[in-house]
């Protein structure tokens, strides 16, 4: 994991490289270096150590002329290197380094070979090649300056004021020069016809437990993060068996304004059910509130959900690098994949459920996927994300979507992955945990934060800036108060038009409120969420 950039084209000064490039030091804390090729092609590298931490340092170099900077994981590392790289002579352990090797035997097309979380470009003479993994669980940023140089960077950061163009690298998508973008990433589930598999529930809890399995791959500690909800707890089950099998112990971290916040009290049920080390971090709404600006910063984002749900992992991912944890699984994907999110319920029909849960999985680089990375590697720690993993993806989303949806079975989201691990010999969640209803992160922390949170917000945007605010933001004009000062920050630090146009605003569909809190659909307000508390803190 850590932060890559690379630019295509001579003349630029290095020692402005090396500045920008430590823009994103915070995504590699660990060492950092820059090769210049023969070609005057740049490539620059801020390292976070987790596989092969003596002597994986990046840029690597292959076996000829190409050299390669990545960010991410690539879990069937070995795999490639017994059999289709079996041949090649390796420089490191570094998982990343079997990309340049791919390369060189395979040219363009290898990309459908690698299973893991990447971005990397590879440069050889004045060839080259940038790709991005399957649903964009790393960031990456593509540009074009006025002398024709061709950027690329984790974070937009380092290439926003040295491009008069940039952008966000299409994920499932890589580039050259010969072929323009190319998407290599084509699963069956994309077409919303092909969602009539039968039900599995053996094959549902198979995959998932490889892809936590495989995501368990490191030089260094591992932990979870634990809201308490289904999706987090689940990945903290399954890693905690398998690590229980090695005789190693989990550590769980969860995060609330206070031990009564929703989530923290099912964190802490779950904890002590699994056995974990549990850590419960406290933030307060005051604390939130000042480091707004530091966050957006980081984020590169000004949806509203993103910011309510990345202050308090922002403050969590904080607290976890301090215990000397540097990677972290997380739960993000379930709740698109399985229509988890409340306003699910009032699809109009079966065929419009399933293109939701399509379009959703495919914009998750926008929003979920964008908070996780950019508001853990702030503090330099990575976080995996089992339920995106490819082989999971295509068993859960080719089930009958009918399957999927709360109506079927009373209003229950997610109920065919609540029922696929609801195993009473061997229960991987208590009851009332595995069955609890869905909190968005944002809420479960506390329902004050996001109620103060707004209020705030309102009062420092006045009504005459909201009444120009269409003049003044006209891409993605502000609507309410609390979206007009996140996008008064941002605008601050990326004041290009492109920086804005890489946004996309979180939206729920189907339901009157455009409140993007769960507790804005009128299926949260309906539960009888006393009855869920009491079980929960019972």
């Amino acid at each position: 994991m850590c932060g890559i950039l690379a630019i295509i084209g001579k003349g630029k000064d290095e020692q402005l490289v090396k500045q920008l490039s430590k823009r994103m030091s915070h995504r590699g804390p660990d060492e950092s270096d820059m090769h210049v090729t023969e070609k005057g092609h740049i490539l620059s590298h801020e390292r976070l150590s987790i596989i092969d931490l003596h002597s994986g340092k990046q840029p690597i170099q292959g076996c000829s002329s190409a050299w390669m900077v990545h960010n991410g994981e690539i879990y069937n590392h070995q795999t490639l290197r017994d059999t289709v790289l079996k041949h090649h002579t390796f420089r490191s352990k570094s998982d990343s380094e079997v990309i340049v090797h791919l390369y060189e035997e395979f040219g363009y097309e290898f990309l459908h070979l690698l299973d893991g979380d990447f971005a990397f470009v590879v440069i050889d003479g004045d060839d080259f090649i940038a790709g991005r993994d399957p649903l964009g669980v790393k960031p990456l940023y593509y540009g074009l300056d006025e002398r024709g140089r061709v950027y690329f960077a984790s974070e937009m950061k380092p290439i926003a004021d040295q491009c008069k163009t940039f952008s966000t690298f299409p994920p499932g998508h890589y580039y050259t020069p010969k072929t323009g973008f190319v998407k290599y990433y084509k699963p069956e589930y994309e077409d919303y016809t092909k969602a009539d598999k039968g039900l599995d529930m053996e094959a549902i809890r198979e995959s998932l437990t490889q892809a936590v399995e495989k995501r368990l791959m490191s030089d260094v500690p591992i932990g979870v993060l634990l809201s308490g909800g289904l999706d987090s707890s689940l990945t903290s089950s399954i890693a905690a068996r398998l690590l229980k099998e090695k005789g190693k112990d989990l550590h769980s971290f969860s995060i609330g304004l206070d031990p009564s916040a929703p989530d923290a009290a099912a964190a802490r049920k779950v904890a002590g059910f699994l056995g974990t080390k549990h850590h419960e971090i406290h933030f307060t709404i005051e604390q939130g509130i000042e480091i707004l600006e530091k966050l957006i910063w980081h984020l590169e984002t000004y949806d509203v959900t993103s910011v309510r749900a990345s202050t308090p992992m922002y403050f969590l991912s904080k607290a976890i690098t301090e215990q000397g944890i540097k990677v972290v699984l997380s739960g993000e994907g379930a709740d698109e994949i399985f229509g988890g999110y409340l306003y699910f319920r009032n699809a109009p029909s079966t065929e419009e459920f399933q293109k939701e849960t399509i379009e959703r999985v495919q914009k998750l680089f926008t929003a979920d996927l964008l908070r996780a990375d950019k508001s853990t590697m702030a503090h330099g720690l990575e976080a995996r994300v089992p339920f995106l993993d490819t082989q999971f993806l295509d068993v859960a989303m080719l089930i009958e979507a009918e399957q999927k949806q709360p109506k079927t079975y009373g209003g229950v989201e997610k109920y065919i992955l609540r029922k696929a691990f609801d195993t009473p010999d061997q229960p991987y969640l208590p009851a009332e945990v595995l069955w609890r209803q869905k909190e968005q992160f944002s809420d479960g922390v506390g329902y004050n934060w996001i109620d103060t949170l707004i209020g705030y917000c309102s009062s420092q945007v006045t009504d005459e800036q909201m009444e120009a605010a269409e003049q003044r933001f006209p891409y993605n004009t502000p609507a309410t108060k609390e979206a007009y000062f996140y996008r008064d920050i941002f605008h601050k630090h990326f004041p290009q038009l492109a920086a804005a146009q890489t946004v996309r605003k979180w939206i729920p569909k189907w339901q009157e409120n455009q409140d993007p809190s769960g507790r804005a659909n009128a299926a949260h307000v309906q539960a009888d969420t006393e009855i869920a508390k009491s079980q929960i803190t019972a």
